[in-house]
């Protein structure tokens, strides 16, 4: 019932906030709970449902290449470019992130933050008009943090 009453608040948040894909999840999380199918249903989402998330999310990124309307030279102009060097540092630096905050978060057992992270990514949405797609870079960088506070 706890988990229930942890989810229709952040349910109400994300919906206070416009941030839909989170509510969406979060929907569909108490959907399953309700019907009591999460036995089921929640270890293949555990284990497959990032992978499955992240392909959408590349695919979906990788649209413009497919449908023809960037092309090879446009690639090759950009990743020369200031804004294309830059592009591709932050992206590795990220993409690093999120490595480090999936492990983390699931492999080091410090799932019990994501309520945080998904409040951050919330509030966020509704007052900055950000995007809610950085739990994993922003647990990256908790990690890293963390370390460097616990070396001290």
């Amino acid at each position: 019932m706890e988990a229930n009453l942890i989810l229709i608040l952040l349910l109400a948040a994300s919906v206070i906030g416009r941030a839909n894909s989170v509510s969406i999840a979060i929907a569909l999380l108490l959907t399953i709970r309700l019907l009591n199918i999460g036995n089921l249903v929640f270890p293949l989402l555990q284990k497959h449902g990032m992978f499955i998330g992240l392909v959408c999310l590349t695919a979906a990124i990788l649209i413009p290449i497919a449908n023809g309307s960037v092309s090879s030279l446009n690639i090759r102009n950009n990743i020369f470019s200031v804004v294309g060097l830059l592009a591709l540092l932050l992206s590795f630096f990220t993409t690093y992130l999120s490595g480090v905050g999936l492990k983390y978060l699931a492999i080091e057992g410090h799932s019990n933050v994501m309520p945080a992270l998904i409040l951050g990514a919330v509030i966020a949405a509704a007052f900055l008009d950000g995007v809610p797609v950085g739990p994993l870079i922003t647990s990256g960088m908790l990690a890293l943090i963390m370390k460097l506070v616990h070396k001290s």
